[in-house]
């Protein structure tokens, strides 16, 4: 049993995605999909709204105890998680589209 950043609901491993710091001098992270890399880990359902949770309150920085990048996990998530749009909300209706 692991316990989600985002969410804190703790759940079976297989239902969760590792992350893991690049190295020590960098703030990089990255999702081990196959759970073998090295080194302390964060563990994460592979949703983004856990995703969008553990960004907001910071779980990633006090987990790996520095200021980290999560841009390579929130890439992994927009690929890996079906009908996952991390700017959808976020774009302007093109011009003459706004009926």
């Amino acid at each position: 049993m692991r316990t989600c950043v985002g969410c804190r609901r703790r759940d079976s491993q297989h239902l969760l995605v590792r992350v893991v710091r690049l190295s020590a001098s960098s703030p990089r992270l990255q999702v081990d999909a196959r759970r073998r890399l090295p080194g302390r880990g964060a563990w994460l359902h592979p949703e983004p709204q856990c995703l969008q949770r553990a960004l907001s309150r910071r779980a990633f920085d006090r987990a790996f105890r520095a200021a980290v990048d999560a841009t390579d996990v929130e890439s992994w998530i927009a690929q890996h998680v079906p009908g996952h749009h991390p700017t959808r909300d976020d774009r302007q209706p093109e011009s003459g589209s706004e009926h």
